[in-house]
């Protein structure tokens, strides 16, 4: 979905993405998975710009940006640009994938697929989170006492983490819906200067060292 001939998508007016096998593969790269947060974060970008944000040579943002358009992940914005330098933009608000996709029933190599791309995600929020840390110190006063960091230690079954994690989905999406709705009624073209993108990352996982790997429940 790359070329002119395609016509200019406003980054998440496409339906979230449910991720098949082939995607799944495709996102399997913590570099990837950030290149394409950059451009749902931003709306449109260059590979000389996401390069200098991630911190990576901008002959390999040109590559993980191909590969997601080869994907159809992505698309570049039609007359925008000269020469080599090309627009990019996200088709989907967000990609969705469900663990519980991963089940007996599915291939060996969906299951496969889907373990590598969650491993891809934790290391992109590692990196994401690393890159939040050295601006901390440096934050604005209202931001600095507004972010906040938790780390706590839950003795939870399987079951119990799947409820909460249902219900920590929710109140992230009522933010999202919220901010939506105001933008609407207010006719907003462009979010207010007080409203910035935040990263609101939901991780839970066995503390390492507590769970038997290498086996799969009965």
């Amino acid at each position: 979905m790359t070329g002119s001939s395609e016509p200019s998508h406003e980054p998440g007016t496409e339906p979230d993405l449910r991720l098949d096998t082939a995607r799944l593969r495709l996102l399997a790269h913590p570099v990837r998975v950030n290149v394409l947060t950059l451009l749902r974060q931003h709306g449109t970008s260059t590979a000389g710009r996401i390069a200098a944000e991630l911190g990576i040579n901008p002959g390999s943002a040109s590559y993980h940006l191909r590969r997601l358009a080869a994907g159809g992940l992505i698309v570049e914005e039609p007359g925008r640009g000269s020469g080599r330098e090309r627009w990019w933009t996200s088709v989907h608000r967000q990609s969705v994938h469900d663990p519980a996709d991963e089940s007996a029933e599915q291939s060996a190599d969906r299951r496969a697929a889907g373990r590598a791309y969650a491993h891809a995600v934790a290391l992109a929020c590692v990196e994401r989170l690393e890159r939040a840390a050295q601006e901390l110190p440096l934050l604005p006063a209202r931001w600095y006492e507004a972010v906040f960091y938790g780390d706590f230690v839950l003795h939870l079954a399987p079951d119990e983490v799947e409820r909460m994690r249902a219900e920590l989905f929710e109140v992230v999406s009522r933010y999202r819906a919220d901010s939506a709705d105001r933008a609407e009624r207010a006719g907003e073209t462009e979010a207010p200067a007080s409203r910035v993108p935040v990263s609101v990352q939901l991780q839970a996982f066995p503390v390492p060292g507590t769970v038997e790997l290498g086996t799969e429940d009965a």
